[in-house]
């Protein structure tokens, strides 16, 4: 029996209307996934997530996630006990997020098996790409074909109707023209031609997508991130981002997951503007998310180092607002995609947008780009390895110690912290891979294959690879170890010089402050606490002192 309050009912008839047939149809598959579980998603300051590819790490003979879990539970499972799995499925292109089959491991990778065996180490968070899927899987054939089954299943537009005001994440055009067996029909394909958006005006295809992420909890996941989640729901006559239908259909699932796997939360991914991004945490009257990305902080932390300058950074971490109750945010500064700069609309101005996007184009990375609906191309992605955009200009010591300061800043924020794979390593900037994939992204998605060459660096400690390993160990593990850094402690942004970003942790009487020189010059600030830990930091008399670069761990 399905033990929370059924107000997925409620929220079915606000999508849908009243219709009991569909509501019997929610009924039966919630109770065929109803588990004998108390309480609820819950987190702590020991919990750090790992971002990674299911074939991140290879080697020969062993299947990916095998090879996977051996590297965590060799080297990362002391520093780190959530990973995030990027799409395992099988799939076309887009690196994963065209979905073939969202129910099955790709051969490639392994099986569900192996999957379980990594949940039994580890914390699992899974992607549910419910936007769109992938134009050669059976379900868009089927519809191509007029399978009655799968009628509805993908959104179709008129080619000649008026769409400059939807809000678009690409250059492509947004339809593409597919020959079906009721002739040429246009499907709305937002980030390529190979990714057909499913139609959710259809409530079978709610009822799929529910299927997909009750199954995904029920192979061990503990979060499930709704991939670009905001495009859901389109109306030609809107900008079709956000609306009220998509928001209902995230509350709908967050229901589900209560209903049967209430340990299960939902993370959302909407590279947007902080008011938008945090509007799927909810409003306190009906859950959503437990938990948004913090798009804002990797271009602020990265526009703080190329100017030297921690002021603006300050001023929006000062300007933060608690998350709802029961809620929080997901720290990054890396991903598997690039730096997005939307979030930096309404605090930076276009030309210190391009001016950071032209310092990227400057050191060899790249820049990906979105078409407003004024017809013009505005920056959208910068596509680099985190450890080559924050270096700058530095090389040596200075870029490892820019590297760190920067991570330093991110774990002592408020939330939950998640690691990209290659900041782990200091990873450089992966030409080969573009000029293979003609995709801007892959420059930041290298494999270790095999795997062997990064364990002996790994073992050298005269390496950057292992310097970097080691730091930022040390840094997990003091955040790991004070409970001022539980998620939803408070945080207050301190008055410091402007080339020093300065935040303190905690209300129980132990908190803990944390100083970063963003600056090439040496900087003091006021601070008589003890030092925990610092890089190129000395404690005197009332001050600390940071050499450039330098970071400092305080205990008041």
């Amino acid at each position: 029996m399905v033990r929370a309050e059924p107000q997925w009912r409620a929220l079915l008839r606000t999508i849908y209307g009243d219709e009991a047939r569909l509501e019997a149809r929610f009924e039966t598959l919630l109770a065929r996934h109803a588990e004998d579980r108390t309480g609820g998603v819950e987190w702590s300051e020991r919990d750090v997530w790992l971002i990674t590819y299911p074939d991140q790490f290879r080697r020969p003979d062993e299947a990916p996630l095998d090879t996977l879990r051996n590297v965590y539970t060799r080297h990362l499972q002391p520093i780190l006990n959530g990973v995030h799995i990027l799409p395992f499925f099988p799939w076309t292109s887009d690196d994963g997020y065209s979905v073939a089959d969202y129910t099955r491991v790709d051969d490639r990778y392994g099986d569900w098996s192996h999957i379980s065996s990594l949940a039994g180490e580890a914390r699992i968070m899974v992607d549910a790409v419910v936007n769109h899927m992938s134009a050669q899987s059976s379900w868009f054939r089927r519809w191509q074909a007029d399978d009655p089954e799968y009628r509805g299943f993908f959104r179709t537009a008129d080619p000649d109707a008026d769409l400059t005001n939807i809000v678009r994440a690409r250059e492509h055009p947004l339809l593409t023209p597919f020959e079906t067996a009721r002739g040429t029909e246009w499907v709305w394909t937002t980030f390529s031609a190979d990714q057909v958006d499913l139609d959710f005006r259809n409530p079978e295809v709610l009822a799929r997508m529910t299927e997909v992420l009750l199954d995904y909890a029920s192979h061990g996941a503990s979060m499930i991130r709704l991939d670009a989640i905001c495009f859901l729901w389109k109306d030609e006559a809107t900008p079709s981002i956000h609306l009220p239908q998509t928001h209902a259909v995230v509350q709908f699932l967050r229901a589900c997951l209560d209903a049967t796997y209430p340990h299960v939360g939902l993370i959302s991914e909407t590279n947007v503007p902080h008011a938008e991004n945090i509007s799927y945490l909810g409003d306190g009257s009906i859950a959503e998310a437990q938990a948004v990305y913090q798009f804002t902080l990797p271009p602020l932390v990265l526009y703080s180092y190329l100017t030297s300058d921690a002021t603006v950074l300050a001023d929006w971490a000062r300007a933060l607002a608690p998350p709802p109750p029961n809620t929080t945010f997901l720290n990054f500064l890396a991903s598997h995609d690039g730096v997005g700069v939307r979030p930096l609309e309404g605090i930076l101005t276009l030309d210190e947008v391009n001016r950071l996007a032209d310092g990227v184009r400057a050191r060899g990375g790249l820049v990906n780009a979105r078409t407003l609906p004024t017809g013009e191309s505005s920056p959208y992605e910068l596509n680099a390895t985190w450890y080559e955009l924050v270096r700058g200009d530095s090389d040596g010591a200075d870029a490892l110690e820019r590297h760190l300061g920067s991570h330093a800043v991110m774990l002592a924020m408020r939330g939950i912290p998640a690691v990209y794979v290659h900041s782990l390593f200091a990873s450089r900037n992966d030409h080969d891979g573009v000029a293979a994939s003609g995709a801007a992204r892959s420059i930041n998605r290298h494999k270790f294959d095999p795997v062997d060459g990064l364990e002996s660096e790994l073992t050298d400690p005269t390496t950057e690879t292992s310097q970097c390993f080691a730091a930022i160990s040390e840094l997990l593990e003091l955040r790991r170890t004070h409970r001022a850094f539980h998620p939803d402690a408070p945080q207050r942004i301190l008055e410091t010089v402007p080339a020093v970003f300065g935040i303190e942790r905690g209300d129980d009487g132990a908190p803990v402050r944390v100083y970063v020189n963003v600056s090439g010059d040496t900087q003091a600030v006021a601070e008589s606490g003890t030092l925990l830990l610092g890089r190129r930091a000395t404690s005197d008399v009332g001050s600390i002192r940071l050499g450039p670069w330098g970071q400092a761990w305080v205990s008041a």
